[in-house]
């Protein structure tokens, strides 16, 4: 089955980012129990769904900030090894002017740099041209010297911005060291938030008593599109029409692979048709659309809507789980003819007629 990854995120931001990256973010959720659509009431209250709602915020926060520390710690390595070339360079060029000066002084030598330049006129057979020599042979001296001086000033300047480029990289190594802590740490928080939320939905399910909406407040960018994506970031797994061990008929939806908790959408505006729990779907969520079709959101582990609310594309209606009839986390999402199985069409097909491409 083909496996497709949806929207990474990377920006880089060197100067600012070392007083940036360990900002924590705020919460992202909170709860509020609610009447079920089949009019049972939880006991549990508002549930883990509001923990792990935020904890995927925060988690999502984390990694950005860590990737772009990363970023910007590759952008200072560049920087550095870049100065280690110019570095090398200005001292190959000091070697080689050095060299000159050893070659001026051995030409000094042979032409009688040894004896007194009075000597020399009285021994030169034209005291002209030895004039005239000196002079070039000074004028040379001076040029390379110069050059030399030249050259071991931008030699320093170099070694200067290295050590300071090497600095910043080492900083922004340790930042980057906390960041994977805190990420880390976060991930196994939201490790178990999530298996606390799952153990919460199948204890509803096997007693059939749905808990109800949690409303949780949606920080994200606000969706200005019709159609989207029943989730934000997936891996598709099993398709439309596919055959498999768990179904006795052929495979009625398409499956995202996504981990317990993820936020599902409604893929475009529309009324929540009924909210149900039990039987092979577990938790799910049918959604009327203008037009006539429904969709439906299955082995949910919880839900953010009831019976009869309206819905926009993009708004949550529940978290993704692996209740009912489920071998592990994923989304199980149908586009239907009618809120009943058996009436559903290809959901890639019809949602690539809306302008949605999975």
């Amino acid at each position: 089955m083909p496996l497709r990854r949806r929207r990474p995120h990377l920006f880089v931001c060197v100067p600012v980012l070392l007083c940036a990256l360990l900002v924590p973010t705020p919460p992202a959720a909170s709860a509020e129990g609610h009447v079920s659509s089949e009019g049972h009431v939880s006991s549990e209250g508002p549930s883990a769904s509001a923990d792990v709602a935020r904890l995927y915020e925060e988690a999502s926060a984390a990694t950005a900030r860590y990737v772009e520390g990363r970023q910007a710690a590759r952008v200072q390595k560049t920087r550095v090894r870049k100065l280690d070339r110019l570095l090398a360079a200005e001292r190959r060029h000091m070697a080689v002017l050095h060299a000159d000066l050893g070659r001026l002084a051995s030409a000094q030598y042979r032409s009688g740099g040894g004896l007194p330049y009075t000597v020399q006129l009285l021994l030169a057979d034209s005291p002209d041209a030895l004039i005239r020599g000196k002079q070039v042979m000074l004028q040379a001296d001076l040029a390379v010297n110069s050059a030399v001086a030249k050259t071991r000033r931008a030699a320093s300047g170099l070694a200067v911005a290295k050590r300071r480029a090497d600095r910043a990289k080492r900083s922004l190594d340790r930042h980057n060291a906390r960041l994977a802590d805190l990420k880390r740490g976060i991930e196994r928080k939201l490790e178990r938030a999530r298996w606390t939320l799952q153990g919460e939905a199948d204890r509803s399910v096997a007693a059939g008593r749905c808990r109800g909406a949690v409303r949780l407040n949606q920080q994200r960018t606000p969706v200005t599109r019709a159609w989207v994506t029943p989730v934000e970031s997936y891996e598709l797994s099993a398709g439309f029409d596919s055959a498999g061990e768990r179904w006795a008929h052929r495979h009625t939806g398409q499956d995202f692979a996504v981990g317990i908790g993820a936020p599902v959408r409604s893929v475009g505006a529309g009324r929540v048709e009924s909210v149900s729990c039990g039987g092979g779907f577990g938790i799910e969520v049918v959604v009327r659309h203008r037009g006539g079709y429904f969709t439906q959101y299955a082995h949910l582990a919880a839900v953010t809507v009831d019976q009869g609310d309206r819905v926009r594309a993009g708004q949550w209606v529940g978290q993704a789980g692996t209740t009912g009839n489920s071998s592990g986390p994923h989304l199980h999402f149908e586009a239907r003819l009618t809120p009943y199985l058996g009436s559903g069409v290809d959901p890639r097909k019809w949602l690539a007629e809306r302008g949605v491409i999975l």
